[in-house]
């Protein structure tokens, strides 16, 4: 019944029917091989060698139970033990070809460990490494080993397949708090802050009293909670305190460059969003310095040139980022928008038409436009050239038209003139952005309608 369980990989059923095969029978040696056999295929390989020990002493020329533990050992890595049952196999079995190849292994594991150590003392980690490797691979549970090839990883730089290691010895040994504390803070380091939290935890589960896991602990928890609340005030569209909890990032870790790196990046973004532009600017100088291809940073900057009006940058910025990444979506869609303002800025520019910044409040385009609509009327000009202040009269009524109305503001500031006759050949006629009706002289196209101003 076992054997059929076993075949059909029933496992917990198999290991359940010799439980009570071995109770109902101490001394049949055979249930306790299937058990080991069980044990082995759950990798539960520590619970199989007092099975195996009981068939030998139940059975001591049962040379396959001395074969199987001899393999437990070498995957182990302990050596010795494993030679003394290769050899006690082969003294039965002169002939057993699995006993003598798994033998001839220990003697060149044996020197290549040593060799690892000694170039491990001289800092000479890379062939170290190389050694290490061979040896884990001909003993995967032997969590010294693991351990040992982490450590010098870490020496390497190599620090996530240090992780590896790590995670691995942490399941092979029991109550390892040191290897949770190691892997916390490796993942801190490389700015991977949910993972470092996980591991921590772990280490706290075991020992709730480690003080450098407590520590550990809080200072990842805090670092979490600010990066979280930046990508909430993101969402939220709140700027400012973007600015300030980013910058808050920056005091809690200034040392680990991931976080440095991922804070300064945020302080570009939000600055920009914000329309900050002085500031927008030189944050996104300061991560591009870090790296000049940073996807976040580039669109960040190209928004505050394009704040400031100097579309040709903005271009040259997306140009790049869309060089770095040529399927991003918002890279494409920006660098169409910068290239239509740039083409739209050689033309009529509303927001310089009436002197006020593209970050310009409604409040601040009515002022401007009454100061330069007292000053243009043509009923009120004391200039001579009355056809120039006729032309600035209408320019200055369709910029207060456009960045009035936030739908053709919007469309205004995508690189689109809503007034374009080209543009809008089905909203306008004959070129004359007023012949629908917006006419600050009457007669015309417009219908006749007289257009008054009241100045108080």
């Amino acid at each position: 019944m076992g054997k059929k369980l076993l075949a059909a990989g029933q496992l917990a059923d198999a290991l359940s029917h010799y439980h009570a095969a071995i109770e109902g029978d101490p001394t049949n040696y055979m249930s306790y091989f299937r058990r080991a056999t069980v044990y082995l295929a759950t990798g539960k390989s520590k619970a199989a060698l007092p099975d195996l020990a009981k068939v030998i002493e139940l059975k001591p020329d049962f040379t396959a139970a001395r074969l199987q533990r001899g393999n437990v050992f070498l995957k182990q890595g302990k050596l010795d033990e494993a030679h003394i049952d290769y050899e006690a196999v082969l003294r039965a079995q002169p002939n057993n070809e699995e006993a003598r190849a798994q033998l001839s292994l220990i003697e060149p594991l044996i020197r290549d460990i040593q060799e690892a150590r000694n170039l491990i003392t001289a800092s000479n980690f890379g062939p170290a490494v190389e050694l290490l490797s061979k040896a884990v691979e001909a003993c995967p549970w032997d969590s010294s080993l693991r351990e040992m090839r982490a450590e010098t990883y870490e020496k390497l730089g190599e620090g996530m397949k240090a992780v590896s290691d790590y995670k691995v010895v942490a399941k092979l040994t029991n109550d390892n708090t040191e290897v949770y504390l190691k892997t916390s803070r490796l993942y801190y380091l490389y700015g991977e802050e949910d993972n470092s939290l996980e591991q921590i935890r772990e280490c706290l589960k075991l020992d709730p009293d480690h003080k450098a896991c407590a520590e550990h602990y809080k200072k990842v928890k805090k670092l979490k909670g600010i990066f979280d609340m930046v990508r909430s005030l993101i969402d939220q569209q709140r700027y400012d305190d973007c600015v300030s909890k980013a910058q808050q990032a920056l005091q809690t870790e200034s040392a680990v460059h991931s976080f440095v790196y991922r804070a300064k990046s945020h302080v570009c973004t939000c600055y920009s969003k914000g329309k900050k532009i002085n500031e927008a600017i030189d944050a996104c100088n300061e991560v591009l310095s870090m790296n000049e291809n940073d996807i976040e940073a580039l669109i960040g900057r190209a928004e505050a040139h394009i704040n400031n009006e100097r579309f040709e940058e903005a271009v040259n910025d997306y140009r790049k980022a869309h060089q770095a990444d040529q399927n991003n979506q918002e890279v494409q869609q920006g660098l169409n928008k910068a290239e239509k303002l740039l083409k739209q800025s050689q033309k009529r520019n509303y927001y310089k038409i009436l002197g006020v910044r593209r970050t310009a409040t409604k409040a601040e385009i009515t002022k401007a436009y009454r100061r330069l609509a007292v000053k243009w009327h043509p009923d009120k000009y004391s200039g001579e050239d009355k056809k120039r202040a006729e032309k600035m009269f209408i320019d200055i009524a369709a910029a207060k038209e456009v960045l009035s109305d936030p739908e053709k503001r919007a469309k205004f500031d995508a690189g689109e003139d809503p007034l374009d006759p080209e543009a809008q050949q089905h909203q306008h006629q004959h070129g004359n952005p007023f012949a629908q009706g917006f006419n600050p002289f009457g007669g015309g196209g417009g219908g006749g309608h007289t257009f008054k101003f009241h100045f108080n």
